[in-house]
């Protein structure tokens, strides 16, 4: 069963900061250049449908000891990095070390994940979303 993301009300609006720990975690330690994926959980918050329109918040956090952590992620195809000094389009998100990154997701979605250099590690938490 995944954590339900909690959005704390306050006097500006909304807040999500201060989450709770996820029972749906990841990680792997991504080799140069290959292409590593993880589903997005098939089961929501308790009683939840199992369903392709389950919301989930993905948060996704990137580490390199030895360099500054490089990680291209992109959703059910493979991530690229990019090819050349021009502009194209791409399907991939550039996530950098120290930075937020989140996205929602749904379930049976499948986040894709590259990078450049060795031994960046890759941690991705899923949150359920209140239903719309």
């Amino acid at each position: 069963m995944t954590t339900q993301y909690k959005i704390q009300k306050d006097v500006a609006g909304y807040n999500g900061f201060g989450l709770q720990f996820s029972d749906q975690k990841y990680s792997a330690t991504l080799t140069v250049s290959t292409d590593t994926s993880v589903a997005v959980p098939l089961t929501g918050s308790l009683g939840a449908a199992h369903s392709n329109i389950n919301k989930f918040l993905a948060v996704v956090q990137v580490y390199n000891a030895t360099h500054e952590g490089e990680v291209w992620c992109a959703l059910n195809t493979t991530a690229a990095v990019p090819a050349g000094a021009s502009f194209a389009a791409t399907n991939s998100d550039l996530i950098v070390q120290n930075k937020d990154y989140a996205r929602w997701v749904k379930a049976g979605d499948v986040l894709h994940f590259l990078s450049p250099v060795a031994s960046t590690d890759v941690s991705v938490m899923f949150y359920a979303m209140p239903a719309d």
